[in-house]
């Protein structure tokens, strides 16, 4: 059973999601502003929170925002904007997956689970990854380049650490969705590819310009040491 924090303005919406979440067995609290709901989640520790963007008290992105500046916890976005452009600025504000309204519970469940299952050193390893000046623990879950800290999201570090652990090789997206996202079905692959841009940018490189991660154009990624860097 997940404790999950539903942020949701309205009541029509909050009361089915609340009987059909807790239905399937999670814990559920809720609020229907922004300021109540950061509140909640700082006191409650949920494990998962389901935000809503249109609320009526602060943009679902700026609560977005100020929840990544105090946690790390997992935040899947409800939201009835369904714009690529509006999908990149919720995922670069911090949220680990989005749903577009409408939904069904049955969805939204499932995408719970998956970001769940994610869970700290569910994929622990005894060895510290190198590659290059990149070196990730996957044990503490960090990641430094060239002796700097990466401020990595739950989702890039997995993204990364599933990529890392495969250096050399060329990793579909359809694995990526599969063993990173857990989700392999269709609706997703925005999602890949906008965490993939965050991922560079916090690498110090672009898809133009790539150190680490190299674009194999209809085949997929593959990350791997600069030239003359170590691997």
């Amino acid at each position: 059973m997940a404790h999950l924090l539903l942020i949701e303005d309205d009541a029509a919406i909050r009361t089915n999601l609340l009987r059909s979440l807790r239905d399937r067995g999670h814990a559920v609290a809720s609020s229907h502003t922004a300021m109540d709901g950061l509140q909640t989640a700082l006191a409650e520790r949920p494990d998962l929170v389901v935000l809503d963007l249109g609320l009526p008290d602060l943009d679902g992105k700026e609560l977005l925002r100020m929840l990544r500046a105090v946690s790390q916890v997992p935040v899947i976005v409800a939201t009835a904007r369904d714009d690529e452009a509006e999908i990149v600025k919720v995922l670069d504000a911090g949220a680990d997956d989005y749903v577009v309204k409408p939904f069904t519970a049955a969805q939204l469940d499932a995408r719970v689970r998956a970001v769940l299952r994610r869970g700290p050193g569910e994929r622990a390893e005894p060895s510290t990854i190198t590659v290059g000046g990149l070196h990730i623990d996957p044990g503490a879950r960090t990641a430094t380049l060239d002796g700097a800290a990466l401020d990595l999201t739950p989702r890039e570090f997995d993204l990364l650490h599933h990529l890392a652990a495969r250096a050399g090789q060329v990793v579909t997206k359809r694995e990526l969705l599969s063993e990173v996202w857990q989700v392999p079905y269709g609706g997703a692959d925005k999602t890949v590819d906008v965490h993939m841009s965050w991922l560079r940018r916090k690498l110090g490189e672009t898809a133009q310009e790539p150190r680490y991660l190299h674009t194999v154009r209809g085949v997929g990624i593959r990350l791997s040491a600069p030239s003359g860097a170590p691997s």
